[in-house]
Order: structure tokens, then C-alpha cells, then sequence
């Protein structure tokens, strides 16, 4: 049961994403406040070696005050089509082009307070072909295989909720290349 708009005001313009205030009026008639970080998209990329390996890498992550290993992943630029936003980033945070992506899932990445909308992709047939990495970015490149992966996403090694959420989504895909 949606609850009525009453008014929305912006509260913060940055570089990835905007913050505003939404003043909502409940189902039952109280009138309540949320603070949405509005977020044009953004793409988790899993990309298969030859050799049946996944290749994640391994950046710190401020927030969390750590290095996590993740699945290659990044912003649209704008309205751009969410599969060329794919083979962008795996080439700029990979050094790989993939001769093959195939989208296999979307999620929202935290509907709680977040518009983030998250397509996954496949990516085969892949091949050195990199782009420059965005100035921010420091990646280490990990290849990993497969059951090894997914054994450490369920051991817990793997705290990022997209990780997760994206090998999910793959489990029944990557079968074939077990």
C-alpha cells in the first residue's frame, strides 16, 4: 500500500548520487519523513575466464574502513543503456572486454532508503583490452574459481551485499562452466 507524496525537497547534490527529503502521508493518515539518496543505476559485471575462474577485485572501501573483494561493478553515466555501462566497466576495472555479456537479474540495492537499481550481467570470452581506471579507484585483480567463490561468499568472506545478491542470481548460469 503506497503512501501519498505530499512534497519532496532536496537536501544534497553530489558527484554519484543526490540526497532529498520525501514528506509522506501513511495509509493510516500520520504524516512522516524520509531521507532518499536518489541514484541513476548502476551494473555488477561476473566475469568468466577460460579456465572456469571468476575474476572479482579486491579495493578499500572507506566506508567500511577496509579492503573487500567484490565483483567488478560501477555508476551509469547518465542515461547510458545499462549493458554498455557493463562492458565499460569490466574493461576499466579489469583490464578485460567480454565477448560475451548476458544479463541475468536486476535488484535494488537498498530500497530502504536508495532509488539504486542494479543490473547484472555474465561476461565470457574475455579478452585483455582494458580502460583507464577512474582516478579514484585502486583495484587488485583476483581470479578465483568458481566453487571456491561461492564457497567463500557462503563462509562469509565476501561482505558486500552486491556481491552476494549478483552470485545469487548466477548460481544456475554458472553450472555450465563447472
Amino acid at each position: 500500500m503506497p503512501f501519498e507524496l505530499l512534497k519532496s525537497e532536496p537536501v544534497f547534490q553530489g558527484r554519484a548520487f543526490k540526497i532529498r527529503r520525501d514528506y509522506l502521508k501513511t495509509p493510516d493518515g500520520r504524516e512522516t519523513k524520509y531521507e532518499i539518496v536518489e541514484h541513476g543505476g548502476s551494473v555488477i559485471i561476473i566475469p568468466i575466464d577460460e579456465h572456469g575462474n571468476l575474476l572479482f577485485v579486491r579495493q578499500y572501501r572507506h566506508a567500511a574502513g577496509m579492503d573487500l573483494l567484490e565483483l567488478p561493478a560501477g555508476t551509469r553515466d547518465g542515461n547510458e543503456p545499462h549493458e554498455a555501462c557493463a562492458a565499460r566497466e569490466i574493461r576499466e576495472e579489469t583490464g578485460m572486454a567480454a565477448g560475451k555479456l548476458e544479463h541475468i537479474g536486476d535488484f535494488y540495492l537498498a530500497p530502504g532508503y536508495s532509488t539504486e537499481f542494479m543490473a547484472v550481467f555474465l561476461a565470457a570470452d574475455l579478452n585483455h583490452d582494458p580502460l583507464e581506471a577512474d582516478a579514484d579507484e585502486f583495484l587488485q585483480v583476483e581470479k578465483i574459481p568458481i566453487r571456491k567463490a561461492i564457497e567463500m561468499a557462503e563462509q562469509g568472506e565476501m561482505p558486500d551485499a552486491k556481491t552476494l545478491a549478483a552470485l545469487f542470481l548466477a548460481r544456475r548460469h554458472l553450472e555450465k562452466y563447472l
